[in-house]
C-alpha cells in the first residue's frame, strides 16, 4: 500500500517538469522565428481577435492557454471550495489576462518560473519522505541466530525477543540487545554520536546499526526489528517532517489580500462604472484591463523568488548547499543555533593533546615505543598515537617489534627494540606489574593511554576530540549578533563544560540521547523562537528534522543527517553559519523592499489607471515590465555580500 501511494504522489508530481519543458521550448522557438522569420507567417488570420497569423503567435498561445487552464482549474477549485484566491489562480489569471493584451512572452515566463517552483518544492518532499529508507543501509538485513548449538542465518523481521544472536568482527548490529558473550569494542559514533568506539562486555547494552570492530560478541535480543533505536529514530524523523508544516509563499500570502481587490475593482470598473459614472462602456472597458494589468503577479513571482534563488546560488558557491527558497526565509529570523558537539564542534576523532613525561627525552622514547606498538593495532587510539609520532617525524617505523599481544578493551604490549613495552588503560598497565606511583592525581576528565617501558610508568597520553579551528570564531560571531548558542553531546559533563568554556557557548547539555535533543529543541523553539540545529549522524536526524532549520555537516557525514537537513555545510566550515545568517538577512531584506516597491508601483499605477490618466501600454511598461526590472536589478546586491 505505501509503494503504491508513494508511487500515486509520484505521478502526481510529475506535469510540472513537463510543462516546464514545454514552456521553455515555446519560448526558445518562439523567439527564433520572431528574430530570423518575423515570426514565421501564416496565410490566415487569427480567429476571434483579427490578427495576421504567424508560427510565434499560434505556439504562444496554445500552449500558455492550455497550461494556464490546467493551472487555473486547481485554482478554481479552491476559490469554490475554500473562498480565496490561490496562487494557481493567480498564475492562471495573469498568463490568460497578458495573452489577451498581447504580452506573450510574460505569459510564458509566468507559467515557466511558476512550473519550476511547484516541480522542486515537491521534490525536497519527496526526499524528505525518503529519509527513513537510507536508514536501511546501516541495519542488516539479516542476523546469525543460535539454535540447537548451531548458528542460522534468519531475516532480522523473524527475530523474536530473547533470541541468542552472534555478531562477528567487521558486522553490524542486527539488533538491540543485551551482550551475554565476549567483549569488543563498538562503534556506536552513527547512533549517539560518541567519538571513540566504546568497549562492550557482557551484561552491556548494544544498539542495532552500530558497528562492532575487533571480537565476537554472543547478544541476547532486546528489542524486535520495528522497535530498535534506529527505527525509534527514524520514526522521530517522520514525525518531526509532518510537525514542520510548509511556511505558505510570500506571494501566495499576497494574494490572499491584494489580487481579489483589484480583479474585483476591475470588474466594477468594466461593468458597474458605466452606469453610474456613465460614459462609453470601452472606456470603461479599457480602464478595467489597466487595472487588470497592475495585479499581473509577474513582479512578484520573477523578484522574490529570483531574490531567494540568489542567495542560494551564492551561497553554493561559497560551499553552503540550501535545499529550497523557504529556508533563506527562516535562517534570517533564527534566534538560536543549537551544536551537536562530536563530529560538529569538534573533528570527532580521538587526537594525542598532550604527553606526560618527566623530561623531553622520555617524552620522544614513549610516543616513539607506543607508535611502534600502535602500527599492529587497528584501534583508534593507537591510530591516534601514530599520526602524532608521524607529525613528530619520530623513527618509529624502524624500531624492531616482537612478541605483539594485543588484549581486547585493555591495551596491547610486546618488545621494542629489546625492552618490554606496555601501552594501555590503567587497569592493564597495573596487571602488568608496572609502578603506577607517578601517575597519581592525574587528570582523568579525558581518555588517558598509559606507557609501560621496563615496568615503569610514568609517561601517560591525553587523547581529546579536537575541537574545530574555526568554532570559536563561527560561535563569537553568532554571539555578536545577539544569536543564543547552545551545545548538545553526549559525552560526560566534565568534556562538556571544557569544550563549552573553550568555545564561549551560552549553554550547554551533556549525556543526551537522540530523544533528548528533540526535546531540548522543542524547549528553545518555545521559549526563544527559530531554531537552527547544526549535527552530523543519525542520532541528530530527529533534532535536524524538529529544527526551524536543519544543518548538517557534509564531507562525511550520515547520508540520513544530510537527508534530514535544509541546509549542508559541503566543506565542513563552522563559519559559514554566521554568514548564511547575514546572507538570509539580506535577501529577506530584498525580498521585503521588492514586495513594497511593487506594490506602490502598481497600486499608484492603478489609482491613474481608473482616473484615466495612463495609457494601456504605459501601464503595462511601466507596472509591469518596468518595475520587475527594477526589483531584478535590487538582487544583485547580494553576490557582493562577503563572507
Amino acid at each position: 500500500m505505501q509503494v503504491e501511494e508513494n508511487e500515486f504522489e509520484a505521478h502526481e508530481h510529475k506535469p510540472w517538469l513537463y510543462l516546464a519543458f514545454s514552456l521553455a521550448a515555446t519560448l526558445i522557438l518562439s523567439i527564433l522565428f520572431d528574430l530570423f522569420a518575423a515570426g514565421a507567417p501564416l496565410d490566415f488570420t487569427l480567429p476571434l481577435i483579427n490578427e495576421p497569423a504567424t508560427v510565434s503567435k499560434l505556439l504562444y498561445r496554445v500552449v500558455v492557454i492550455v497550461i494556464a487552464v490546467y493551472v487555473g482549474y486547481a485554482g478554481l477549485k479552491e476559490l469554490l471550495i475554500e473562498r480565496r484566491f490561490s496562487v494557481e489562480f493567480l498564475m492562471s489569471v495573469a498568463a490568460l489576462g497578458a495573452t489577451y493584451l498581447g504580452f506573450l512572452f510574460e505569459a510564458a515566463t509566468v507559467l515557466l518560473f511558476y512550473s519550476l517552483a511547484e516541480h522542486f518544492e515537491h521534490y525536497i518532499e519527496d526526499k524528505a519522505r525518503q529519509t527513513v529508507e537510507k536508514l536501511s543501509t546501516y541495519m542488516p538485513e539479516n542476523a546469525r541466530v543460535m539454535e540447537n548449538g548451531s548458528e542460522k542465518s534468519m531475516n532480522v523481521k523473524q527475530v523474536k525477543i530473547g533470541s541468542i544472536i552472534v555478531v562477528r568482527p567487521g558486522e553490524r548490529i542486527p539488533l538491540d540487545g543485551v551482550v551475554k558473550e565476549g567483549s569488543s569494542f563498538v562503534d556506536q559514533s552513527l547512533v549517539t554520536g560518541e567519538s571513540v568506539p566504546i568497549l562492550k562486555k557482557e551484561n552491556d547494552t548494544i544498539f542495532a546499526g552500530t558497528l562492532n570492530t575487533d571480537g565476537v560478541l554472543t547478544v541476547q535480543v532486546a528489542n524486535e526489528a520495528g522497535e530498535t533505536l534506529v527505527s525509534r529514530i527514524a520514526k522521530l524523523v517522520m514525525d518531526s517532517r509532518k510537525r514542520k508544516a510548509a511556511t505558505e509563499r510570500l506571494v501566495d500570502r499576497l494574494a490572499r489580500f491584494y489580487v481579489p481587490i483589484i480583479v474585483a475593482l476591475a470588474g466594477f470598473v468594466a461593468f458597474v462604472m458605466p452606469r453610474i459614472v456613465g460614459g462609453s462602456s470601452n472606456s470603461w472597458i479599457y480602464r478595467s484591463l489597466i487595472l487588470l494589468v497592475v495585479s499581473c503577479p509577474s513582479a512578484f513571482v520573477l523578484s522574490v523568488p529570483a531574490t531567494f534563488f540568489t542567495a542560494i546560488t551564492v551561497a553554493a558557491k561559497k560551499g553552503v548547499i540550501i535545499k529550497g527558497c523557504v529556508y533563506v526565509e527562516k535562517m534570517s529570523k533564527v534566534k538560536t543555533v543549537v551544536f551537536d558537539k562530536t563530529g560538529t564542534l569538534t573533528l570527532g576523532q580521538p587526537m594525542v593533546r598532550e604527553v606526560n613525561c618527566l623530561n623531553q627525552a622520555n617524552d620522544q622514547r614513549a610516543l616513539t615505543y607506543a607508535a611502534a606498538l600502535g602500527r599492529y593495532s587497528k584501534h583508534p587510539i593507537s591510530d591516534s598515537i601514530v599520526k602524532r609520532a608521524t607529525e613528530r617525524s619520530l623513527e618509529f617505523h624502524q624500531c624492531l617489534v616482537n612478541d605483539v599481544k594485543e588484549v581486547l578493551g585493555k591495551g596491547i604490549l610486546g618488545l621494542v627494540d629489546g625492552c618490554r613495552v606496555c601501552v594501555g588503560n590503567e587497569e592493564f598497565t597495573k596487571e602488568q606489574g608496572c609502578n603506577m606511583e607517578l601517575v597519581n592525581g592525574v587528570d582523568e576528565r579525558h581518555t588517558r593511554v598509559y606507557v609501560s617501558i621496563d615496568r615503569c610508568a610514568s609517561p601517560s597520553f591525553c587523547l581529546v576530540d579536537q575541537v574545530r579551528s574555526d568554532a570559536a570564531s563561527a560561535v563569537k560571531e553568532l554571539k555578536n549578533t545577539r544569536t543564543h548558542t547552545v551545545m548538545l553531546t553526549g559525552d560526560k559533563k566534565e568534556i562538556a563544560d571544557e569544550v563549552s568554556r573553550q568555545l564561549g557557548v551560552n549553554e550547554t547539555s551533556a549525556e543526551v540521547l537522540p530523544e533528548d535533543k528533540l526535546e531540548i529543541v522543542g524547549r528553545l523553539k518555545a521559549q526563544l523562537g527559530l531554531v537552527a540545529m547544526v549535527g552530523d549522524g543519525i542520532n541528530d536526524a530527529p533534532a535536524l528534522a524538529a529544527s526551524d532549520v536543519g544543518i548538517a555537516m557534509g564531507s562525511g557525514g550520515v547520508d540520513v543527517a544530510l537527508e534530514s537537513a535544509d541546509i549542508v555545510l559541503v566543506k565542513n566550515e563552522l563559519v559559514k553559519i554566521p554568514y548564511l545568517q547575514r546572507l538570509s538577512r539580506l535577501a529577506m531584506s530584498i525580498a521585503q523592499q521588492n514586495i513594497a516597491v511593487s506594490l506602490g508601483v502598481k497600486l499608484l499605477l492603478g489609482a491613474l489607471g481608473f482616473a484615466g490618466l495612463v495609457p494601456l501600454w504605459f501601464a503595462v511598461a511601466t507596472g509591469d515590465d518596468g518595475v520587475t526590472m527594477l526589483l531584478l536589478l535590487n538582487t544583485l546586491r547580494i553576490p557582493r555580500l562577503k563572507p
